[in-house]
């Protein structure tokens, strides 16, 4: 999960502040990394609007401002350190016109640094961990009383039980597709990566609390649901009769809500794709067919280095048999490129599987060490000019391949989910089956429709489409 989101907006929900008839606040949070990311801002900002917290798109007008940091990007503290001291010079500017503003960090970042954030960066007020953000509201009254908090303790109580749902008017307004978070942490300890560090070992949602907010998202207007875990096909909880339940039961037991027409999930290990998993895409309309399933590499030697815990043979034995169960899956990977030891014969050995499994979307990176983590003291480390061209070679292989995918779509009849205006004047964008953005000439009162369309044309990142007659 990689892409950044845009600033999410606190739920106008009452309080008692806005009871009492005392000014409103405004709040503005920003947010980095994954979708997961996206979804605890959500709920945060849900959380903040029963203490009066209303949105603001203007960052100097914000009484609170908070960072929800990702720490999987290279550098990641230091560009947060940077914010905070464009922050601190705001703040400063606002006491001085006798304005208060304080100032958060949240997510990944806050659990990893803790303390030296407070350290560095004197003008932050809390500094939370994802673990622990429903008591952010607790943590900012105590910061309005003088003291500066951290709080990056893993939370004994099960933090979704204490955060509210938003009203159903704020669910609609946030769009029909939506986030769901359904697992966190991880329990693979890949040789590269900080999230068990960051989030914790694996955690699983109860069964009962998933059902029952899916059911309130689609009851306000909520088409399309995207389960959300660090490792989410490790996903497992016990049924209303006692039994263990996979992710793969889950989804037969969400396709089941009413009005739910679409449902997709991210991300996964190949290690914890089960039969049960790989029926659910055979035997699910509901279920796209789309699915990002991370090999990072196509040589063993490197596989076994990161400790992946499966061979490139193994990966592309899984897939043939996804492929078996669902012959027009999209596939959609994740690659590290240059990792400690990396020769040029274990590169082409990725290039070679890039060229096998042929995706339709992926995500390709250069390694680069993340403190903490075993890979950070390996020997052997790839030059950055090496690192850089094996890069360029990989990511044109894969744009290649993104292009020849979309490409093949032209002339298909496809089932569009209609849901956002576009940028011309009557074009609305939806999402193919293999989560395509598409353009279309529709109604604004057709957003959250699925509609037949026709696929015409190919532009650099969307396709077009036209109305299917019939």
């Amino acid at each position: 999960m990689t892409q950044d989101s845009a600033l999410l907006q606190a739920p106008e929900l009452p309080s008692e502040s806005l009871r009492d008839g005392s000014n409103s606040r405004k709040v503005f949070i920003k947010t980095y990394g994954c979708q997961m990311n996206v979804y605890d801002s959500t709920r945060m900002s849900d959380a903040l609007a029963r203490d009066g917290y209303e949105p603001t798109e203007d960052m100097e007008e914000a009484d609170l401002v908070l960072l929800n940091t990702c720490h999987i990007r290279e550098k990641a503290a230091e560009k947060v350190y940077s914010a905070l001291g464009r922050l601190r010079e705001m703040k400063k500017k606002k006491a001085a016109k006798g304005k208060e503003m304080m100032i958060g960090v949240a997510g990944c970042v806050a659990q990893a640094e803790g303390e030296e954030i407070l350290r560095r960066a004197p003008a932050v007020d809390v500094v939370i961990g994802p673990q622990t953000y429903h008591r952010l509201p607790e943590a900012l009254r105590k910061a309005k009383e003088g003291q500066r908090i951290v709080d990056t303790e893993y939370a004994l109580e099960d933090k979704f039980e204490h955060l509210p749902i938003a009203e159903a008017k704020k669910i609609r307004s946030r769009g029909v597709t939506a986030f769901l978070t359904v697992q966190e942490g991880c329990d693979k300890f890949c040789t590269f990566c900080v999230v068990p560090y960051t989030r914790g070992s694996e955690v699983s949602r109860p069964v009962s609390q998933i059902v029952d907010e899916a059911r309130q998202l689609v009851e306000a207007g909520v088409r399309e649901i995207t389960l959300l875990g660090q490792n989410v096909n490790a996903w497992h909880g016990t049924g209303a009769n006692g039994e263990e339940w996979t992710l793969g039961d889950l989804l037969y037991r969400l396709a089941e809500i009413p009005g739910l027409a679409r449902l997709r999930y991210t991300t996964s290990h190949p290690r914890d794709m089960d039969d049960r998993l790989i029926a659910a895409h055979r035997h699910l309309r509901a279920l796209m067919p789309y699915l990002h399933l991370p090999v990072q590499a196509g040589s063993d030697r490197i596989l076994k280095a990161m400790n992946r815990r499966h061979t490139a043979a193994e990966y592309l034995a899984l897939i043939e048999r996804i492929r078996a169960a669902r012959p027009d899956i999209a596939l959609s990977g994740d690659f590290i490129v240059g990792f400690p030891g990396e020769t040029d014969r274990d590169f082409e050995d990725t290039l070679k599987l890039v060229e096998d499994v042929r995706y339709a979307q992926a995500f390709s990176f250069k390694y680069s060490t993340r403190p903490g983590t075993p890979g950070a003291d390996l020997k052997d480390q790839v030059p950055e000019e090496v690192k850089a061209e094996r890069l360029e070679r990989l990511q044109a292989l894969l744009l290649k391949q993104q292009q020849e995918f979309a490409e093949s779509c032209i002339g298909k009849t496809i089932d569009l989910l209609l849901e956002k205006p576009g940028r011309m004047e009557g074009q609305l964008i939806g999402r193919s089956p293999w989560l395509q953005s598409v353009n279309v000439d529709a109604k604004a009162s057709q957003i959250g429709d699925i509609i037949k369309v026709r696929i015409t044309g190919t532009g650099t990142n969307s396709l077009f489409a036209e109305f299917a007659e019939g």
